[in-house]
């Protein structure tokens, strides 16, 4: 899984976002945003949805080669 924290200037380039992460995707990653002032101003929410994204799509072992392992 990987974590992102977002501030502002994300909302603008989106394009970059999007590619970055379908990239992450198909090489076997999971990956979640954030907002900054979600991680500043709800850590409980945030650290909540964290667990529940890794409860759904255990890391497969050993890590993903080329995007093998189980889709999430």
């Amino acid at each position: 899984m990987i974590v992102e924290i977002d501030g502002g200037q994300h909302a603008i380039n989106t394009g970059r976002d999007k590619a970055r992460t379908a990239y992450l995707e198909a090489n076997g990653y999971k990956l979640i945003r954030f907002w900054n002032n979600d991680v500043l101003g709800n850590i409980e929410g945030v650290l909540t949805e964290m667990l529940l994204v890794l409860d759904a799509c255990p890391s497969p072992r050993p890590s993903p080669q080329g995007g093998e392992g189980e889709d999430c």
